[in-house]
């Protein structure tokens, strides 16, 4: 009945390049069709990025996949997840419905199209992949020594590295130009994702509800994930934000059970069991892990005589609502407010607004810590000043909004020279609050952009395809 009402209540509309244009009388509605349409134009994507994101590669791809799979299970537990969705406001249920509504609209329309494990989608699942970005921080943690403890294999250090030589590539550039700046007097945007031509499915959603937004959208989110509506338009650029941290965790035994230190306290390890389905040449099988954890994070490797645990976000209520609310704002304010969920842990932001505000957004989950630790490098777990100290609020953070030089931009360096002498000084921020530096590629976005008072679409498109790199300027010389 669901998949009946939304139909009657959703257009499609391919243009002459085959982006769908979906309409629909709710937001509900559009997000119901703008699935089905993704999933018109590559459900196998669809599919693959949720076998990522639920830990369930293993089921499709067998014992190659168990411990990216073990690794994600870390974080992602489906009755975790479950119990979000019953938590999540009614608005936001309204739209998983819908998303799942439509993935399996579209496989009951569609029965030459065989899914290689998922055959029904579940609301709560949107849950699992909320922030757009492929790769995310719990890909950073190294497949190797997660083996190696767990397996209690050190011949996992020498598994080979495996490189894809297919990889998409990676990096971007976002550029907002004031309207000081323009021909036109109004503010620009240019959204330059660096990925190649399939990595995301391009598309526009409208609803009755006020939606209106079209952009990049990353296989089988709901959401537009970088691009503008009628009032503004966002640009997300991969960043060194220092939002993740490991802990040297001094652990004992005491008869069968582990125990951890923090200060003067031993506190016992948390043990859960993950089990991990794995394909095989006569249908499943199951691998049962004893995973260990402490009130930072799940351990993920050894370190000499430490076990090492990571803290990293964790909001998947937060980062999806504020994924979605994105789409929906229609000012400076609005926007604001969606960041200050703080459930973006990885990109920074570009922003230009109708009204000609533009705005560099720092990625807001940043624990506050003890400034005294490197916090490039593990620290101490059982030494209470490690522990974080709640997340920096929005205005702690390195936001920036229409700087006095008339423009902003990121390609994923720091933020410090974002808006050349506008820019935020580094110093009157702590040091974790970013770990990058100025690359050539900001150094070539500070030369196009400083003193250009007369930009237009074409002319910023131009400068965003400069040919002049700057990295030479050292190299040759030296030659």
């Amino acid at each position: 009945r669901r998949w009946a009402a939304h139909v009657q209540n959703v257009t499609i509309t391919r243009d002459d390049w085959g982006i769908a244009h979906v309409s629909g009388k709710s937001d509900a509605d559009a997000v119901f069709g703008m699935i089905y349409a993704q999933a018109e134009d590559d459900f196998n994507r669809i599919e693959t990025n949720y076998l990522n994101s639920l830990g369930r590669m293993a089921e499709a791809e067998g014992e190659s996949a168990i411990w990216s799979d073990l690794r994600q299970r870390l974080f992602i537990d489906p009755e975790g997840l479950k119990a979000h969705y019953a938590k999540s406001p009614i608005w936001l249920k309204q739209l998983m419905t819908a998303w799942a509504d439509g993935l399996n609209f579209y496989l009951s329309k569609h029965p030459n199209v065989k899914p290689r494990v998922i055959t029904r989608f579940e609301p709560w699942m949107a849950l699992s992949f909320t922030e757009g970005s492929i790769g995310g921080d719990i890909e950073s943690i190294d497949l190797r020594q997660l083996r190696a403890f767990y397996e209690d294999d050190a011949m996992a250090y020498a598994m080979p590295v495996e490189r894809d030589p297919l990889a998409e590539p990676t990096g971007s550039n976002g550029i907002a130009i004031a309207p000081v700046n323009t021909v036109n007097k109004n503010a620009l945007l240019l959204i330059n994702p660096h990925t190649s031509f399939y990595f995301r499915s391009e598309l526009q959603m409208t609803s009755k509800q006020g939606l209106n937004a079209y952009g990049a959208v990353t296989w089988g989110q709901f959401f537009i994930y970088q691009g503008f509506n009628e009032r503004l338009g966002w640009m997300h650029t991969s960043s060194a934000v220092d939002a993740i941290d490991e802990f040297q965790e001094t652990v004992v035994k005491n008869g069968d059970r582990y125990f951890y230190k923090h200060g003067s306290d031993e506190r016992p390890v948390t043990v859960k069991t993950i089990k991990v389905v794995v394909k095989t040449g006569q249908g499943t099988s199951e691998r049962s892990f004893a995973t260990f954890h402490t009130h930072h994070g799940p351990i993920i490797r050894s370190e000499k005589d430490k076990w090492v645990s990571i803290g990293l976000m964790n909001k998947p209520v937060e980062a999806l609502m504020q994924s979605y609310g994105r789409t929906k704002a229609k000012n400076y304010t609005e926007f604001k407010q969606v960041m200050a969920l703080q459930a973006n842990s990885s990109n920074a932001t570009l922003y230009a607004d109708a009204e000609g505000n533009i705005s560099y957004f720092h990625p807001n989950f940043v624990p506050r810590r003890d400034p005294k630790f490197d916090w490039t490098e593990p620290v101490d777990g059982s030494d209470p000043a490690s522990d974080w100290k709640g997340i920096m609020s929005f205005n702690e953070l390195p936001n920036l909004k229409n700087p006095a030089s008339g423009w902003v931009y990121n390609s994923n360096d720091w933020p410090w020279s974002a808006a050349g002498s506008g820019s935020l000084k580094q110093s009157d921020y702590p040091k974790y609050v970013d770990s990058g530096e100025e690359s050539a590629r900001g150094r070539h976005a500070v030369l196009v952009l400083q003193n250009k008072k007369d930009f237009t679409l074409e002319s910023l498109k131009a400068a965003a395809y400069d040919s002049y790199l700057p990295w030479f300027e050292r190299t040759l010389p030296a030659l």
